[in-house]
């Protein structure tokens, strides 16, 4: 590999007229990554060469603040998108042996570099990748939870939906299976939106369930007799065969103030015409 050199140069200014020969070296560093930097690229809109040079300048010149700013983006960018974090330490980590394996050679080049200069550069190198690993590390996790949360935020919503069809009156349609974590939610959501729509009387639709847990059965039933508390009466339609051996032979017994009916269409048909 020849080097391009001039005693005038700087550490900058000696990797910025070898920028190929750093790229190259790069690659052949990051050998899992090398692959996917077009992949990255395009998901993400993620430049990593451009950017691995980006960072060897805020570590050179020491631009703390630069070097922070740059860490977070890129941690919000990476938690926006489904990229592989193991593939951003491995590049950033790369970066770093060719960024010293480049000084290095700037230094046998340069032939006037003393032993106290070479370990000021070697403490003030690592730390700022360090702290960028950091500070990337940091954002990408606050970032990433939110998201999650988010995320989670709209599955609840979605997985108990409640629907009003008169000032007094809502439907419930569950859809999939009811396990003892969706139980949790739809005793708070009910109950909540009870209070806050002075609903009267809750549809409860269960045509759409394909599983019940036991312990979700016995839940169930007590998030009816909680709704009842709160003077709304619960009507239970489209109960499936199988739901129906399940809690049958659970031991759980409807109370008998709680009304069933076959369909949900029965139930608007009694509720709103009859």
């Amino acid at each position: 590999m020849e080097f391009i050199f001039q005693d005038s140069f700087k550490i900058k200014e000696f990797i910025e007229n070898n920028k190929q020969n750093f790229e190259d070296a790069l690659l052949l560093e990051a050998v899992n990554v090398k692959e996917k930097i077009s992949e990255i690229l395009r998901i993400g809109n993620i430049d990593l060469v451009n950017n691995a040079h980006r960072l060897v300048v805020y570590v050179i010149d020491g631009k703390e603040q630069e070097l922070q700013s740059f860490a977070k983006q890129e941690g919000i960018a990476w938690a926006t998108q489904s990229i592989t974090l193991s593939f951003k330490l491995e590049w950033v980590q790369a970066i770093r042996k060719t960024l010293w394996n480049f000084i290095q050679k700037y230094n046998e080049l340069m032939h006037k570099v003393t032993i106290e200069d070479f370990f000021r550069m070697e403490q003030q190198v690592n730390n700022r990748i360090d702290q960028f690993l950091n500070v990337f590390f940091i954002n990408y996790s606050t970032y990433k939870d939110s998201l999650i949360m988010a995320q989670r935020k709209l599955v609840e919503n979605l997985s108990v939906p409640i629907i009003p069809i008169t000032p007094s009156m809502c439907i419930l349609p569950l859809i999939g299976s009811v396990d003892s974590f969706r139980t949790n939610i739809l005793e708070k959501k009910v109950l909540m939106e009870i209070g806050r729509l002075r609903i009267r009387t809750l549809i409860m639709d269960l045509s759409g369930i394909a599983d019940m847990e036991n312990e979700a059965i016995d839940h169930l039933m007590k998030i009816i007799d909680g709704c009842s508390m709160m003077g709304c009466n619960t009507v239970i339609t489209g109960l499936r065969a199988e739901v129906v051996r399940k809690i049958i032979h659970s031991g759980i017994t409807f109370n008998k103030k709680i009304k069933t009916l076959g369909t949900l269409q029965q139930a608007l048909k009694e509720y709103l015409v009859g």
